[in-house]
C-alpha cells in the first residue's frame, strides 16, 4: 500500500507519496509528477498501481513550501520551475536512498499540471529513460520566471515520450496538442501521441465524475504500462 514518507528540501520538509513492489529488488523507479489535486487518492491509487506493475514510485508533494495555503488556484500560481526540479531532485534522492530502485532505470509520468512538469523534468534532467505524459496543460508558459518555457525546452529532451490528451480539452486544446506534436517531430524526438474522441481534461480522474473515462482510461493505462516495461524493462 501507498505510504507517506519526509524528506527535506531547501529546508523544508516534504511529503512524498511512496509505494514499492513486494521482494528485494532492485526495482525500476518512476518519479510521478503530482496534478493540481496534490496527494489525493487518485495519487495514491496511482502509486499502488505503478507499483503493482513492478515500479518502485516516489510521488514528491510540491506544494510543500506552503503548507497553510489551501485555495488550489492560488497554490499553482505560487509554483516556480526551478523549485519543481528541486523537488524532483528530492524524489529521486529518495528513491535511490532505498537501496531497492534501480537508478539506471528510470522513468517520469505525470498528469494534468504533472504532464507539463513530466516534460520539465524530462527536459531538465537527462536521468529518464522514458517520460509519460497526461493531457500537459500550460506548456507555453514558464512558472515563476521569464525564462524558459516546457515547450521551449523540448530540444532538450532525450527520453522516448508516450502522450495522451482529449480531443474535448481546452488547455491543452487539440491546437495546443497539434504544436507540441509538430515541435517534437521538427526536432526528430521519439515519441508516440494517443487522442481521445469525448474526452477533456483529466479523463482518467476517478475522483471527478463528470470527466472520467473508463474506456479512454484503460486504453491509455494499458500503453502506458506497456511503454514503460518496454523502456525500463
Amino acid at each position: 500500500m501507498a505510504e507517506l514518507v519526509e524528506v527535506k528540501v531547501g529546508g523544508s520538509p516534504m511529503r512524498i507519496c511512496t509505494a514499492s513492489p513486494k521482494g528485494k529488488g532492485p526495482f525500476p523507479g518512476v518519479l510521478v509528477t503530482i496534478h493540481g489535486g496534490g496527494l489525493d487518492d487518485f495519487e495514491f491509487d496511482l502509486a499502488d498501481k505503478l507499483a503493482a506493475e513492478g515500479f518502485i514510485t516516489a510521488a514528491p508533494d510540491i506544494f510543500h513550501r506552503q503548507p497553510n495555503e489551501k485555495d488550489p488556484v492560488k497554490r499553482r500560481g505560487n509554483l516556480k520551475d526551478d523549485e519543481l526540479v528541486a523537488d524532483m531532485d528530492g524524489g529521486l534522492a529518495w528513491l535511490e536512498s532505498t537501496g531497492r530502485a534501480d537508478m539506471k532505470k528510470l522513468a517520469i509520468l505525470g498528469h494534468c499540471m504533472g504532464g507539463r512538469h513530466a516534460y520539465l523534468g524530462a527536459c531538465s534532467k537527462p536521468v529518464f529513460r522514458c517520460c509519460v505524459v497526461h493531457y500537459s496543460g500550460n506548456m507555453f508558459k514558464a512558472w515563476g520566471h521569464s525564462g524558459p518555457t516546457p515547450f521551449d525546452k523540448l530540444a532538450n529532451l532525450k527520453a522516448p515520450v508516450i502522450a495522451f490528451y482529449g480531443n474535448d480539452d481546452d488547455n491543452p486544446s487539440p491546437a495546443d496538442v497539434n504544436k507540441i506534436e509538430a515541435e517534437l517531430k521538427r526536432l526528430g524526438k521519439d515519441y508516440e501521441f494517443h487522442r481521445y474522441d469525448g474526452a477533456a481534461h483529466a479523463f482518467q480522474n476517478f475522483l471527478v465524475a463528470d470527466r472520467y473515462r473508463p474506456d479512454a482510461t484503460r486504453d491509455s493505462w494499458a500503453r502506458a504500462v506497456k511503454f514503460l516495461h518496454r523502456h525500463l524493462g
